[in-house]
């Protein structure tokens, strides 16, 4: 190669940017001294721009194309006296370019709570999180307001930023709209093309950018608030209380009989059930209760109210449980819940009696089936 060949091989430079990453937004080509040559090729890919920066200002935008920079396709550095053919070129200039693609899967979300007045449950805290797509649309301000000087500028330099600017529109959104908390699920979509249309109105203008997607994610209340939720559906789907509480004492009263090594607390426990299991069945039957006049009131028609129900207390592991009706101290002897020797009281006793003492309870126990024998084997 001689001399020549040499000198013009010196002379052109290749401008470029192969971009290789997903989050840059702005890059600086490096050059010795910024030293632009005469006759230098730019080559800007779609998806870029490129910049032009002559001592400390804005120069020319080159769209996507190939260019071959000389004097006259160069308005503003047109001014120049002209580009010197040799080593040292007195041209220098900085060659920025920026990326104009989407970078998606950038996410925000609400670092705090966001208090709110609900219909339906009152003050409520809410979180949300979500995605969104974030592009340059004017380089210049984009330069000017946010880049500066630095030679790389990424997209999670300014994610900060952004998201404190989506948490404030959202929350300003969530209170002009008061929409419910259980109706935010069905509003997601619209919810989130507003919220684009408010951060583009705060960045476009002042950052150059532009949210080309928003998308909320997720809107998620307290965990206590939640778990209520559960609980109140759950219910709902039970349907009758009655009929399951009814169902979960017979199935505790099985495991119960399941585990003969509960001793005496277990057999305590299975008479409590047993009784209020009785006193459950006799009220799911929905049979209206009668209407008891007062005491010492005549009802109309001249009839005195019946005489009240004598109850009863029934001694287990040292602890009183009732009062029962005599109809479910019968149902207690005939499942073999309370015996003979039983300690029951009633009003009127001067102190606890054998369930076999009382003459009340001696029907009871003249019809109850004897002990079942023991298993065989």
């Amino acid at each position: 190669m001689g001399l020549f060949d040499k000198l013009r091989g010196e002379l052109v430079d290749i401008i470029e940017w192969v971009d290789d990453s997903q989050h840059t937004l702005v890059w600086r080509f490096p050059r010795y001294h910024n030293q632009i040559k005469n006759g230098a090729q730019l080559i800007v890919r779609p998806g870029q721009m490129a910049i032009f920066v002559h001592r400390g200002e804005l120069a020319d935008v080159f769209e996507p194309g190939h260019y071959e920079l000389r004097t006259d396709n160069l308005p503003i550095l047109s001014t120049l006296a002209g580009w010197a053919h040799g080593f040292d070129s007195p041209f220098k200039s900085e060659v920025y370019f920026v990326r104009t693609t989407q970078i998606t899967d950038l996410k925000w979300g609400t670092p705090n709570p966001i208090m709110l007045r609900d219909a339906d449950f009152g003050p409520i805290r809410l979180r949300a999180f979500g995605t969104y797509s974030l592009k340059a649309i004017d380089p210049r301000i984009l330069l000017k307001e946010l880049v500066g000087t630095d030679s790389e500028f990424d997209a999670d330099e300014i994610t900060e930023l952004l998201r404190s600017i989506i948490n404030s529109s959202f929350a300003d959104m969530l209170g002009e709209q008061k929409v419910a908390a259980l109706d935010l699920a069905a509003r997601y979509r619209e919810m989130g093309d507003g919220l684009k249309v408010v951060v583009n109105e705060r960045i476009d203008d002042e950052y150059g950018l532009e949210v080309t997607q928003m998308m909320i994610v997720n809107v998620s209340l307290p965990e206590a608030v939640e778990k209520a939720l559960d609980t109140r559906t759950s219910m709902g789907v039970i349907g009758d209380m009655n009929k399951f509480q009814a169902y979960q004492m017979g199935n505790a009263l099985q495991a119960a009989a399941e585990n003969p090594s509960g001793g005496g607390a277990t057999e305590g426990m299975g008479l409590g059930m047993g009784f209020a299991m009785a006193n459950r069945f006799m009220n799911v039957g929905g049979a209206a209760q009668p209407n008891v006049a007062p005491a010492g009131v005549v009802p109309v028609g001249g009839s005195a109210p019946p005489p009240p129900q004598q109850v009863f207390h029934i001694a287990v592991n040292g602890q009183s449980q009732g009062p029962f009706n005599l109809q479910q101290v019968a149902q207690g002897v005939s499942s073999g819940q309370v015996t003979a020797a039983t300690l029951v009281w009633t009003p009127g006793l001067d102190g606890w009696k054998a369930a076999g003492e009382l003459p009340q309870l001696a029907a009871a126990f003249a019809q109850s089936p004897p002990p079942p024998p023991p298993p065989v084997g």
